[in-house]
Order: structure tokens, then C-alpha cells, then sequence
């Protein structure tokens, strides 16, 4: 059995396997028996974590708590919000739309790890949300829709599947002309860096027509280890760039000795800062979020004139309209107490809650 297999296999997903590697509190025990949530993550990432410590980094991000009954700034049914899902048929509901050229293609509602903070957990974490994920389906639609050249493929964790089936995946899309670029969203180098094995370096280097991206998630400088740095080199080393999208979270990476020791330590072993995400207005997440103002200043405070531009990340916030920068102030158009008014690329207004400290 491949090691990464057997790390899925033994996922710490109950509390027996949790308590035999770190000292649950009554909180965190409460939080795993009355939350009805899916919860869990690979041994490798428990191993992280610190033992005694409920404010370790690694743990807030892994272990449910009982902040996420709690609902003052989350929108309602978010995800059909944010990605029009599974409303009506115009599309698959494996296609998420919001720009004219390229889509979010989900190919699967599992992870190694079951981020508390996920935007998507109505679909992944709860399942209040069904979707009806067809791989061909939604290869047929893109296939149709010649407009489209950009394709993210995401979960879920889109390595979560077989070789055979992210080959499949792959070789598909590069057999359609108007595709020219694919990403695919992945957490495991950080979570189970295992899964970077030879055969998937096959897989990922076989075609050359259309360049793939891997786009990660890396939080916080705990999360970086030699063997993440081993997978992120074999993952360059057969063609594939690699970048980080980070989410900033409060009481995880929102000070500014932890966020440049961050941004710096992933460009130590080759990951290239991309995205800084503003915690999304998902239901039951409020604890992890910050003001919107934060993000700015942190890559103010902490990067900018502090060390290298190239661990700069742009800031931003996904919402229903598109991606929206958060550095230029042009980009908030006004707020009071209760929320923001935000405008993107194409002069489009939306709303987001106002946080405040």
C-alpha cells in the first residue's frame, strides 16, 4: 500500500485517534461530539500540532469548535451566493462561472484535511449542499464552450482521486484546442505531502501542450517541513509551477512576525506567494475572520520594505462578482458600522459585512 494511501486510511477523523496523539480539551472534545460536521486530517498533520496547546495554529485550523455555531456575518446558503451553484441548469454543477474565459471545475467533495475555515463547507464539511459532481459532464460543457481557456480544477481536493483518474482528467482537457492553461487546487503538499509520488509526477509530466499550475494553501509557518519542501521540488521538477494562496486568519497568521516568517519560508522551498485571501462570509466562520483593512496592512507592516517583494501576495476577496483587490483603497468604495461597499475590475458593486475588532 503507497504511504499516502495508508496516511488516508488512518485519518485522525475520531476522537480515540485524536486523544492518542495530542491532549484534547473538554472544548475541543465538545466541539467533535455535538458539532454534526465532517472533521479530520492526515497523521502526518497531526503530527504538527502542538500536544498541549489548543491555540496551536494547526489544531485551530483542524479541529472542530463550538465558535462555528456561532453566525452574526455569514451569508446564508454562501456557496450558491458566491459561485451561482445549483441554481437552475444552465451549467453543470460541477462548472462554477463568474468571469467570460475561464471556470472552477469540481471534481470531488473530499480532502485529506478538512479545513474549519473552508468557504465551502456547506458542500464539503456539512453537506447542507448536494451537488451532483460528473466528470464528464462538465468536461462535455467546457468542451462546448470554446470561450473558455483556463481551467481550475478543485474539490474538494482534486488529488484525493486515483492517477488514473486526475490522468484522465488531464488528458482530457488538453484535448480540447481552446483550453491553454490548467490549475489545480491541492492542499496536500502541505497535509500529505506523500501524495507527490513518482507515478504522479508521471502523470502531471506526460503532456506538454497545456502548462499546469498547482495552486496550494500553506497558513502559517508550522505547516512547512522537509517533506513538503521534497514535494514541492518533485512537483517542479516535472513541469509544474507551484503558488500559495493563503487565507488570513485571526489568531493564526494575522501578526506580523508569523505572516512575513510565512511568505518568506515559502519562498525558502519554492512556493511563490500568489493570493492573500480575506476569510470569506461563510456561515459559521466568524471567528477566523479579521477587519478587511488587516490583510493590507500586514503586507504593509510585515513584507513591504521588510524583506523581498517576491513574497508579496496580492489580497483579495472572493466574492459573487469576482476576485477584488483589496490593496488600492479604490477598491472599498465606502463602509459604515454594518458593512462595505466594493467594487471590482468592471465597475460592479457588491456588500460584504463589516467586521469590527
Amino acid at each position: 500500500m503507497e504511504k499516502w494511501v495508508e496516511q488516508l486510511k488512518n485519518s485522525v477523523n475520531t476522537l480515540d485517534r485524536l486523544k492518542y496523539m495530542i491532549n484534547v480539551t473538554s472544548e475541543e472534545e465538545k466541539a467533535i461530539t455535538s458539532l454534526k460536521t465532517k472533521w479530520g486530517t492526515t497523521p502526518y498533520f497531526t503530527y504538527l500540532m502542538d500536544r498541549d496547546d489548543p491555540n496551536c495554529p494547526i489544531r485551530k485550523q483542524v479541529i472542530p469548535s463550538l465558535k462555528e455555531k456561532e453566525n452574526r456575518f455569514g451569508i446564508p446558503n454562501f456557496l450558491v451566493w458566491k459561485e451561482n451553484r445549483a441554481i437552475g441548469k444552465i451549467r453543470p454543477d460541477s462548472i462554477a462561472r463568474q468571469y467570460h474565459d475561464r471556470i472552477a471545475f469540481t471534481v470531488t467533495d473530499s480532502c485529506a484535511n478538512y479545513c474549519r475555515h473552508c468557504f465551502r463547507k456547506e458542500l464539503v464539511l456539512d453537506h447542507s449542499l448536494k451537488l451532483h459532481i460528473d466528470i464528464d459532464e462538465g468536461l462535455k460543457w467546457i468542451r462546448e464552450h470554446e470561450e473558455i481557456r483556463d481551467v481550475l480544477v478543485t474539490g474538494g481536493d482534486p488529488f484525493m482521486l486515483s492517477d488514473a483518474k486526475i490522468e484522465y482528467i488531464i488528458r482530457k482537457l488538453r484535448e480540447i484546442p481552446h483550453i491553454e492553461m490548467i490549475r489545480i487546487g491541492t492542499r496536500m503538499p502541505i497535509v500529505l505531502p506523500h501524495r507527490i509520488t513518482s507515478n504522479l509526477k508521471k502523470v502531471l509530466g506526460r503532456y506538454h501542450r497545456v502548462p499546469i499550475w498547482v495552486n496550494t494553501q500553506c497558513n502559517h509557518p508550522k505547516e512547512i517541513t522537509e517533506m513538503t519542501a521534497h514535494a514541492v521540488y518533485d512537483l517542479l521538477s516535472c513541469g509544474v509551477s507551484i503558488g500559495n494562496q493563503a487565507v488570513l486568519l485571526k489568531g493564526i497568521n494575522d501578526d506580523t512576525e508569523t505572516f512575513r516568517k510565512l511568505h518568506q519560508k515559502l519562498l525558502s522551498i519554492r512556493i511563490r506567494p500568489y493570493y492573500l485571501f480575506y476569510c470569506e462570509p461563510a456561515s459559521g466562520i466568524d471567528h477566523f475572520r479579521t477587519p478587511v483593512e488587516k490583510g493590507a496592512e500586514l503586507i504593509r507592516d510585515a513584507i513591504r520594505g521588510h524583506t523581498t517583494g517576491l513574497a508579496q501576495p496580492m489580497y483579495v476577496i472572493a466574492t459573487n462578482i469576482g476576485k477584488i483587490p483589496l490593496m488600492p483603497d479604490y477598491y472599498i468604495v465606502a463602509k459604515n458600522e454594518k458593512e462595505y461597499k466594493l467594487k471590482n475590475y468592471k465597475g460592479q458593486f457588491t456588500t460584504i459585512p463589516n467586521i469590527s475588532e
